[in-house]
């Protein structure tokens, strides 16, 4: 290799300027190397992407996302490329007429049926609605052995629907057995530590997170086109794993898309 070749070449080439994509192109950048990132959109931020509309407005264009964690250690790392604004996330469901908090709490159960019960109480009142289920396979089950079928339909069934665009009898088990039955008055839809937002948004974060003099950002670039053309070590692939194979099986069913990163 030439002595130019190797001042031109990156040590890696990052797909994907999301949270994985973005975080791994500081730290390396921050150890000494150098990287190029792309992304096929013409923004960084990945899904967490957000602008100001023309009225000053703070829109998510992929949906909102929630910052909540327990690590101090991310917290304190984020905190490096913004300042905060505290936030809680509280959820109200439509249920029979009435507004009522979800996660399901206390709160919940003595409004939907005009109770009175203490914490001690809605656990003995919950164990009575539930409904034995074996072996707990899918995510009905799950929910049917905790709370019962009434409940399942009023809270569960409808939102894992839409959700995940299938019923919960054909989701595994596991993901809806992190859903939380608090037997508290916590209305809180998280209980992490740290609950924040950046205080002037998301991109703005990545924006700085993305400004070491190491990083080289290309937008509107699918790596596919490059990667032929411009020499680096290592490749690291944040997108759907689906995509990378190039659908040769079709595409995964939603939510399992995401999340892959991979070292080349």
């Amino acid at each position: 290799m030439s002595k130019k070749a190797a001042k031109n070449m990156y040590d890696f080439l990052i797909v994907g300027c999301g949270f994985a994509g973005s975080v791994l192109a500081e730290r390396l950048a921050e150890a000494g190397k150098k990287v190029l990132i792309v992304d096929k959109r013409d923004h960084i931020g990945g899904n967490a992407y957000d602008f100001y509309d023309t009225e000053g407005i703070l829109i998510h264009k992929y949906g909102p996302h929630i910052f909540h964690t327990n690590s101090e250690e991310v917290f304190r790392y984020l905190s490096r490329f913004t300042q905060w604004r505290p936030y809680e996330h509280r959820v109200l469901a439509s249920v029979d007429g009435q507004l009522l908090p979800i996660p399901i709490n206390l709160t919940t159960i003595n409004k939907l049926y005009g109770r009175n019960l203490t914490s001690d109480e809605v656990v003995k009142f919950l164990a009575s609605k539930a409904e034995l289920r074996k072996p707990v396979l899918t995510s009905e089950d799950v929910v049917v052995n905790a709370v019962g079928k009434e409940l399942y339909e009023k809270f569960f069934r409808g939102y894992t629907k839409k959700q995940w665009n299938l019923d919960p009898s054909e989701l595994d088990a596991s993901v809806t057995a992190r859903v939380p039955t608090r037997t508290n008055s916590d209305d809180r839809y998280f209980t992490d530590t740290y609950q924040a937002m950046p205080k002037n948004g998301y991109t703005q974060m990545f924006r700085n997170m993305l400004s070491h003099p190491n990083i080289h950002i290309m937008l509107n670039t699918n790596y596919k086109d490059i990667v032929d053309l411009i020499p680096y070590q290592k490749l690291i692939y944040t997108g759907p794993i689906d995509a990378y194979f190039d659908y040769q099986f079709g595409k995964l069913p939603y939510r399992i898309r995401f999340g892959e990163v991979f070292i080349l």
